[in-house]
């Protein structure tokens, strides 16, 4: 069954792939259509998140906030199939950098980097930076439950130098790295809701008590690799630029979990600054109030 619904579907996206730029945003302006006025997907978890996140914000601001964000939504869900057919030279165009010097330094250093970022903005073209940097760049995600789509997605970064790993193997091939000598760079989005059963830090993220993800300082703490937080912006439609910020040169050296406070915050400014571009579909905020009801936590981060 895999096999015939990927057979089905993948000249779909191939055709879309293809799709001139100009004709692709027509097609991203159907399908807001569809999804915002027609379907409502997922507006109730939206104007869920966004009642909770901006209380002081009017109900005009708000359905201003929530137009744009599935306008855009649907551009970046377009653009992600784009990337089977925009090439090397397209996505250096559409995604570009202003301080690759930050990673250029780290790398001369032979330092590591975990790259940090949110769903915000452009996650996607960040493969942009893999045809910029000298080290291995390895991105951790989740695998698709289809195993032909799991591999065409592997199959298309691997085409911009960027080797997908699970996040259950990503422990084991980091120490493998580090052993062998092998400078990586690791691109890792943090700000996913934990499993409350995991959870071992709680902090503030827009005002609200969460718990928070420490899995990449915790393998920042343990290999001594450099976290850098990556600020995406959405200059226009179809472009992107991405600005690095270190959050730490030492992550053994400081008090545990600020690193990911630090992260926090800076995701937090990207929000006010155009709250349009969060993923706000996701229920980031659903374990808000449950503090004390997870498990013992099992260690400070940098423990095995």
């Amino acid at each position: 069954m895999q096999r015939l619904v990927f057979l089905l579907v993948y000249p779909l996206l191939w055709l879309i792939a293809r799709l001139p730029f100009s004709l692709l945003y027509l097609l991203s302006d159907f399908l807001f259509f569809l999804l915002f006025h027609l379907i409502g997907y997922r507006r109730k978890v939206v104007r869920k998140n966004l009642n909770l996140v901006f209380p002081d914000k009017s109900e005009t601001e708000k359905k201003q906030i929530e137009k744009k964000f599935y306008a855009h939504m649907c551009d970046m869900f377009l653009e992600m199939i784009k990337t089977m057919a925009i090439g090397h030279d397209g996505i250096i165009k559409r995604f570009t950098f202003t301080n690759l010097e930050i990673i250029h330094s780290l790398e001369s250093q032979g330092k590591s980097t975990m790259v940090m970022l949110p769903h915000y903005a452009s996650w996607e073209w960040v493969l942009s930076l893999n045809n910029q940097i000298k080290s291995l760049g390895f991105g951790v995600y989740q695998p698709i439950g289809n195993k032909y789509f799991d591999k065409l997605v592997r199959d298309i970064r691997a085409e911009f130098g960027l080797t997908l790993i699970t996040t259950k193997e990503t422990r084991k091939i980091i120490a493998k790295n580090e052993k062998e000598g092998i400078v990586g760079s690791y691109g890792i989005i943090c700000d996913q809701s934990p499993m409350l059963i995991r959870t071992r830090h709680w902090g503030k993220f827009m005002g609200i008590e969460v718990p928070l993800h420490i899995g990449a300082e915790e393998m920042c703490k343990q290999h001594n690799i450099t976290p850098v937080y990556l600020k995406v912006e959405k200059l226009k439609r179809g472009f992107y630029q991405g600005t690095f910020t270190v959050l730490t040169e030492d992550p053994r050296s400081i008090p545990d979990y600020e690193i990911t406070d630090a992260f926090f915050r800076e995701v937090e400014k990207s929000i006010q600054k155009a709250p349009e571009y969060y993923f706000w579909t996701h229920r980031r905020w659903k374990h808000r109030g449950k503090k004390g009801q997870e498990p013992a936590a099992k260690g400070p981060p940098g423990q095995p």
